[in-house]
């Protein structure tokens, strides 16, 4: 099968596949319910746009310190472990989230700790996704699954705010949050195999060595720390998703707005996902740059504070330039060796996910200071002139030096050693 041929019916047909693709769209769709109610809760209690942005980052942060150390754990075990084990922690968390009386600083402090294991959990899912989709599959597999997560995204935040709005009770939007983690786990457990990582691309040394290998070998190769910093500049076009609440506020909408506001660029990003999904490798590099530094330019236009309709159609104009993000994340991941995977992918997307909460804080700080509709566009402002400058910088309009790293060969290839071959044969996968 060529890169040319692969089609979306080719990756659906995989029962793996479907797992990690339910998986994820059901768990996806509880944070975003989360968060709206995290928004409102938040502003509701403090009516300041910088605290809410702040809280709201907070939702993002601490992946700039638990991904160096936690993330090399999915490529030493199952990664089929590493999920479940990931959500079942996370279900904990947020369970205590559902308090009413809770504490302001309290619920901050969970909002730290229910983050901080997502950086693993995000590691072994993307490491293992080129083992169950090979080949010509994975970028219209990733296509698939990034396309679905921005739909999933605009399900949660309008749900989330038409269901905060109508029962007035932002801890019912949490707990639908809960349950998402919980199903993941259960589903992941049931239809997943061990995904051992290939232990003969992982590395040795101290464990503080194995670590930080996957960043070494990032920072090494100005390629890919080119497509990594290409997604870190995401963190200037999520920026609307933060200021929602006080932009809402800002041109004299109601509380349900704040769902469609936050869900507009998902819409156009959702389609742009799944038009750039079968393109071939030589149009996904030429579109890299030039995707990236259009998808900052909508949020420009947003500059006065336009009318809800007139901004919603500007932020989704926004969404479908954003999947670049896709033509980056499946030239990272395929230049990476699967059992240096989860701690190269692990370093990347802490470096995104901090990236959004200090765009998101800064941004915060800033609409304190002038309006949200400024801090917004001078946001994408930045983050489409930095696209041009990292891009041609990485050179990533040119052919790699090297071809991309090959997955092993099939499932038995996942772990060489006898105890990684028996423990194997003694799985069962359900069909």
């Amino acid at each position: 099968m060529s890169e040319r041929t692969a089609r979306f019916r080719d990756v659906v047909a995989i029962g793996e596949f479907r797992v990690l693709w339910l998986a994820q769209v059901q768990s996806r769709m509880g944070d975003q319910f989360a968060r709206v109610a995290l928004a409102l809760l938040v502003f509701e209690r403090t009516d300041s746009a910088a605290i809410t942005a702040l809280v709201y980052a907070m939702t993002l942060i601490p992946p700039l310190i638990t991904a160096p150390l936690l993330a090399g754990i999915a490529d030493r075990y199952s990664r089929r472990t590493v999920m479940v084990a990931t959500e079942v922690v996370r279900a904990a968390l947020s369970a205590l989230m559902i308090i009413p009386t809770l504490p302001l600083p309290v619920l901050a402090v969970l909002v730290l700790l229910v983050t901080c294991p997502h950086p693993l959990f995000s590691a072994a899912r993307t490491a293992t996704t080129p083992r169950v989709l090979p080949g010509p599959l994975f970028p219209v597999g990733q296509g698939i699954m990034s396309a679905s997560d921005n739909i999933a995204q605009i399900l949660g935040f309008t749900l989330g705010g038409a269901l905060v709005a109508a029962t007035g009770s932002p801890h019912l939007a949490i707990a639908v949050n809960t349950v998402t983690f919980a199903l993941s786990a259960i589903v992941l457990r049931l239809g997943l195999r061990p995904h051992l990582p290939d232990a003969a691309t992982a590395g040795t040394g101290t464990r503080s060595g194995f670590a930080l290998a996957g960043i070494r070998y990032v920072a090494a190769d100005r390629r890919l720390l080119g497509l990594a910093g290409m997604t870190w500049l995401f963190g200037c076009f999520v920026v609307p998703e933060a200021l929602a609440v006080p932009y809402a506020a800002q041109i004299g909408a109601g509380d349900a707005a704040v769902g469609w506001l936050m869900a507009a660029d998902v819409v156009g990003a959702a389609v742009g996902m799944i038009l750039v999904a079968r393109l071939g490798p030589t149009l996904r590099r030429n579109l890299t740059i030039p995707l990236a530094a259009a998808t900052g330019v909508p949020l420009v236009l947003t500059l006065a504070g336009p009318s809800l309709p007139v901004t919603v159609a500007l932020w989704t104009l926004s969404g479908p330039f954003g999947s670049y993000m896709v033509l980056a994340q499946v030239a990272f991941t395929e230049g990476i060796p699967d059992g240096m995977r989860a701690r190269a992918i692990g370093f990347a997307a802490a470096g995104l996910q901090t990236a959004q909460g200090l765009g998101m804080a800064l941004a915060g700080l800033l609409a304190e200071a002038v309006t949200p509709s400024v801090a917004i566009a001078l946001s994408g402002a930045v983050g489409s002139v930095a696209a041009v400058a990292v891009g041609l910088h990485a050179r990533l309009h040119r052919t790699p030096d090297r071809p991309p790293a090959a997955p092993p060969a099939g499932p038995a290839a996942a772990d060489t050693s006898t105890e990684g071959r028996e423990r194997h044969a003694r799985s069962r996968v359900p069909r």
